[in-house]
């Protein structure tokens, strides 16, 4: 039994055709797929996690680090380990929107977020963008935000391609306080 485990894998009668696969379970991917914490409408008001953020302490809100016009946050929903997103205070919805200090510290604080997840967990690689709008993935199109995914050899395994799951090593609040520590100063 693996470590921390309290009890065997349960038997599961009645759901298809019985396999050698164990089941990892992610319940907490359910509040995503459902719409958890999703605005209900473009404006700040309406919802928006990224606004509600910055009023929360850096461990409730997952934060990493925090600067004039712009913040880094954990994805509560990560691709990867140590996935996090750099979000502007202001609540703005299309790159072309943000003035030159936020295009310029969000360029910074993307440099920064590859130093620390380079320091602190020896990412080889990294997916750095932005979707806009819907109907290009956004999943909060109303609050820009800029994904940085750290990578490493090997990392695309057969979990996600057979399995449709993906296997986080680490709590948030864990790569939270790693990548914390790990921030350069600016």
């Amino acid at each position: 039994m693996l470590q921390g485990m309290t009890s065997e894998p349960e038997l599961q009668n009645g759901v298809g055709t019985q396999d050698a696969f164990q089941r990892l379970w992610t319940p907490h991917r359910m509040a995503y797929i459902q719409g958890e914490n999703k605005p209900t409408g473009p404006g700040a008001a309406d919802g928006c996690p990224f606004c509600a953020i910055p009023e929360m302490s850096d461990e409730d809100g997952l934060v990493i680090a925090r600067g004039g016009a712009v913040y880094a946050v954990l994805n509560l929903y990560p691709y990867n380990g140590g996935h996090l997103m750099v979000v502007p205070y202001r609540h703005v919805a299309d790159y072309t929107d943000l003035d030159l200090a936020e295009t310029a510290e969000l360029a910074d604080f993307t440099k920064r977020a590859m130093v620390a997840l380079r320091s602190a967990s020896g990412a080889h690689g990294f997916n750095i963008g932005m979707n806009q709008g819907a109907v290009a993935g956004a999943g909060i199109a109303a609050h820009l935000h800029q994904h940085v995914v750290p990578r490493w050899g090997g990392d695309t395994n057969f979990m996600p391609v057979v399995g449709h799951t993906k296997v986080l090593p680490q709590l948030l609040a864990d790569t939270r306080k790693m990548l914390a520590d790990a921030w350069p100063p600016g």
